[in-house]
């Protein structure tokens, strides 16, 4: 399989998820960082290329420069990845799709719907690749989970509920130079949605995935608990759906005390109820009605022998979250490489999570549900 010239704009030397999409990158290979716009200041991006082992000349100062080098040179990238803040998203994409250039971006895809409806419309103009690394679906037990659903092992399903609880922001760090604090409180930056745009969108995307289709409305009850804070960090949102049976929650919150990073499900159908968390991500729980639970692990006994290919190692040895988006990665360099598109976090379904993302906010405002198939234009 031939090796993708990669480029990255944003996530230089000490970035958390700049390091998380190399090591993603690296895990499975395939990828060679040869060209990067990795900070806002050309000192910082020339001292992390050669960290990374970029040449000088191929370490930029600015993204727009980075595009349309690249797209000229005969060794040019051909995918590049965005790591950058939410409100750079879209000024960012753009460039390199605009040159034919494939594009990994961070989610969510941008700080509005309809920002993320053109970069949705301008890949498929330009027939260039856009994908957005929505990573807790490349679990391997979340796609057992999925083929649970798929193949009605639940029955009818009837509820459907998923949270994403954190406690990081549980204090106003925002205000002592915390990195990641600063931007991600900040609306001008994250925009207008906190916890909402930042964890319940995870929670959201990886429901949708389960299940395979969108809530059609929403009622959302968002809170800021910090005093000062200007973005919301905590949501707690009924998802309603066309056919009027099922029912779901999303849960979702930063200043949850005693929690880490605690992303899961529970699907209730009429036959079986499955839950898992990602904070243990090798099993998944299957509870069928009047029968015993049953434990499923990660390459262990009963474990589908099609999903091989998304473990790395033995059952019993735990993988979480870098295999997870490593699987990310593996996916879109098969759907580059080799044209097989199978499953990966794409454009369409990003738009998707920004139209919910947009519907909550309207719901909030208005203290009622609010319809989200009005918002997304398919």
């Amino acid at each position: 399989m031939a090796i993708l010239h990669w480029g990255m704009v944003g996530g230089g030397d000490g970035a958390f998820i700049g390091d998380v999409h190399r090591m993603a990158a690296r895990l499975d290979g395939g990828y060679q960082l040869v060209a990067g716009c990795f900070s806002s200041n050309f000192e910082r991006t020339k001292a992390s290329a050669k960290l990374l082992g970029v040449e000088t000349d191929r370490a930029y100062s600015d993204f727009n420069a980075m595009a349309e080098v690249e797209s000229q040179r005969e060794d040019g990238i051909q995918v590049v990845s965005i790591v950058t803040p939410n409100f750079l998203h879209y000024d960012n994409v753009k460039a390199f799709l605009d040159r034919g250039i494939a594009v990994i971006c961070e989610k969510p895809l941008t700080v509005s719907l309809l920002q993320a409806q053109e970069l949705q419309a301008l890949a498929k103009e330009r027939n260039t690749f856009l994908a957005v690394t929505y990573n807790y679906v490349e679990n391997p037990m979340v796609k057992v989970a999925r083929e649970l659903v798929k193949n009605g092992e639940l029955g009818e399903l009837l509820m459907v509920d998923a949270y994403y609880l954190q406690d990081w922001l549980a204090a106003d760090i925002e205000n002592s130079d915390q990195k990641q604090a600063t931007w991600r409180t900040d609306p001008a930056k994250a925009g207008r949605a906190g916890c909402l745009g930042d964890i319940a969108i995870h929670a959201y995307n990886l429901v949708s995935y389960l299940i395979g289709y969108s809530a059609s409305s929403v009622n959302a009850r968002l809170a800021t608990f910090v005093a000062g804070r200007r973005v919301d960090d905590h949501a707690d949102i009924q998802l309603g759906y066309s056919d009027n049976i099922l029912q779901g929650r999303i849960l979702a919150s930063q200043v949850m005390t005693g929690h880490e990073n605690d992303l899961g499900f529970r699907l209730t159908g009429r036959e079986a109820t499955i839950e898992w968390r990602q904070e243990d991500p090798n099993v998944l729980w299957f509870k069928p009605m009047g029968a015993p639970a049953q434990r499923l692990t990660r390459n262990g006994a009963g474990y589908p022998e099609r999903l091989n290919a998304l473990c790395r190692i033995p059952a019993g040895h735990p993988e979480g979250y870098l295999e997870a988006f490593a699987n990310v990665y593996k996916h879109i360099r098969l759907a580059l490489s080799e044209k097989d598109f199978l499953y990966y976090p794409n454009v369409d379904q990003a738009v998707k999570d920004m139209g919910f993302v947009e519907a909550c906010l309207q719901s909030h405002d208005q203290g009622n549900w609010c319809e989200v198939e009005c918002i997304i234009q398919e």
